[in-house]
């Protein structure tokens, strides 16, 4: 196994939860759709999560605003989700500063596109 890969058994319950979705509702859908589907299945494998987890946003060490992600998945990964042909260049940037915001090791960012599904994982550092 590879030493590299960190939280690798919750990454592919993750990741299993996510194919069921896409097996079961298939593409075109909008990504809140996608959410309401992944958080049944994760709830249903007693994966711990929190959706749309908010993380505060700040300037010189003031709170200015809130930024959201899809899930908190015990408090180790971060799950994002898109629909569309790929993942975007903005949508990884994206995923990076959440982990640095959250300061949580890993990061999986999902894409469901019309062909099946995408992923990629992401550490913090």
């Amino acid at each position: 196994m590879n030493e590299k890969l960190i939280y690798p058994d919750l990454s592919f319950k993750i990741i299993g939860c996510v194919f069921e979705v896409f097996n079961n509702l298939g593409p075109n859908h909008r990504e809140s759709l996608y959410q309401k589907a992944v958080a049944k299945e994760l709830g249903q494998k007693n994966i711990k999560f929190v959706a749309q987890f908010p993380i505060d946003l700040k300037y010189k060490g003031e709170i200015i605003g809130k930024n959201f992600f899809d899930f908190n998945i015990e408090n180790k990964i971060i799950l994002e989700l898109k629909v569309g042909l790929y993942i975007r260049k903005r949508n990884f940037e994206q995923l990076i500063d959440y982990l640095k915001l959250s300061n949580l090791k890993l990061g999986i960012i999902v894409c469901f596109t019309s062909g099946g599904v995408k992923f990629h994982r992401l550490l913090n550092g």
